[in-house]
């Protein structure tokens, strides 16, 4: 070996090292120290759902060399958690997780951005949401609300709730008070339901006393954590208003603005791997809960058809009467119903054909 090129190389070498141990320590204290707070909608008893936010705070500081803290708040600390899309738009807080749905009663739009009856499931909902125009459509509506936003967490296809009677007929549906939220407690209403919008940790002490008959929430994992089957018998499915439910980041414009290039790519970055993360984690954990609230007497079954059906043409008249005298619903739902029709068709010929497939040898016992 050549020992004068063998010395130029090492010292190159330890130039560059040199220098990249100093630009490293530059770099991170050229990054302003940052501390803000998310308020969530959901109870800490929730690892999932309320996790997701303390599982995106902790990526954010762990990209940002813990540059940017980020301190989460369960429902009732701050705001209760029906109010937490208000206090991130007159900036109690900078952040706030949530399902965007909760808030139709401001204006049905926002169903659209966790989910709308008879619509996306979850990979139909993340594409539409970052290639299909979603994000782009949500946030120039949100902007009346001071608000960005990005997609921060799934549950999946939602289970259809718990009941104290059987519902075996669309009439069976008259006069039940059921905990149901966003647009589809508006379907439900055709039909002669009465909807309550009520926060995930107030739902068990309404179905107890009686105050509600039904409640829908999330799916096994969650619900026997909330325990709902001690005091409602019947475990119906499918959530048929959430074949995949997102929840939204709201990140106020002032705070938003505010930030540095790379603080916002840690906001986006943490976003997407929270997204994940969830998704992944309900599909573990929910297969395991469902098999021990059967166990335990859960009475588990299908909607009847005919009930899917008085609630499927009952959406489908609220969507037009809604587009009708409402142009911001129109806009987004004229992309959003274009871009699942088209879903619906590329799924019926590999995933559905696949899914139904393996199914049928479950229900066969024969995987």
């Amino acid at each position: 070996m050549d020992r004068r090129k063998f010395v130029r190389s090492a010292g190159i070498g330890t130039a560059v090292a040199a220098a990249a141990t100093v630009a490293a320590p530059a770099i991170a204290q050229s990054m302003p120290e940052i501390k803000w707070r998310l308020a969530s909608s959901f109870p800490k008893s929730l690892d999932t759902i309320f996790g997701a936010g303390e599982h995106f705070a902790k990526r954010v500081a762990a990209l940002t060399d813990n540059k940017f803290q980020i301190r989460v708040f369960a429902a009732g600390e701050i705001v209760p958690g029906l109010q937490v899309l208000d206090s991130v738009q007159n900036g109690t807080v900078e952040l706030g997780h949530t399902a965007s749905y909760y808030y139709v009663g401001k204006d049905p739009t926002f169903c659209f951005d966790t989910a709308a009856p008879f619509g996306l499931n979850t990979r139909q909902h993340n594409a539409w949401v970052h290639h299909g125009g979603g994000l782009e459509l949500m946030r120039e509506f949100y902007k009346d609300y001071n608000c960005t936003s990005f997609l921060m967490s799934h549950t999946g296809a939602q289970m259809g709730g718990w009941w104290r009677k059987e519902i075996k007929t669309p009439e069976d549906l008259k006069g039940v008070k059921m905990r149901i939220g966003g647009f589809a407690g508006q379907v439900m209403a055709k039909l002669g339901v009465v909807p309550q919008q009520i926060a995930g940790g107030e739902i068990y002490p309404a179905l107890e006393k009686g105050t509600i008959d039904a409640a829908e929430w999330v799916g096994p994992y969650d619900d026997q954590k909330l325990g709902f089957n001690k005091v409602a018998p019947n475990y119906y499915y499918p959530g048929w208003w959430e074949g995949g439910a997102a929840l939204t980041l709201f990140v106020g414009l002032k705070a938003w603005d505010s930030l540095p290039p790379l603080y916002k790519e840690a906001i986006a970055s943490a976003c997407d791997e929270t997204t994940n993360w969830s998704v992944a984690k309900y599909d573990a954990q929910n297969p395991r809960a469902l098999r021990e609230l059967v166990a335990a007497g859960t009475k588990l079954q299908p909607f009847p058809q005919p009930v899917l059906e008085a609630c499927y043409k009952a959406a489908q008249e609220l969507y037009a009467e809604t587009s009708a005298k409402n142009p911001k619903f129109k806009k987004v739902f004229d992309s959003w119903k274009a871009f699942r029709d088209d879903q619906i068709l590329w799924f019926r010929v590999a995933e559905g054909t696949f899914d139904n497939f393996m199914a049928r040898l479950s229900a066969q016992n024969r995987l």
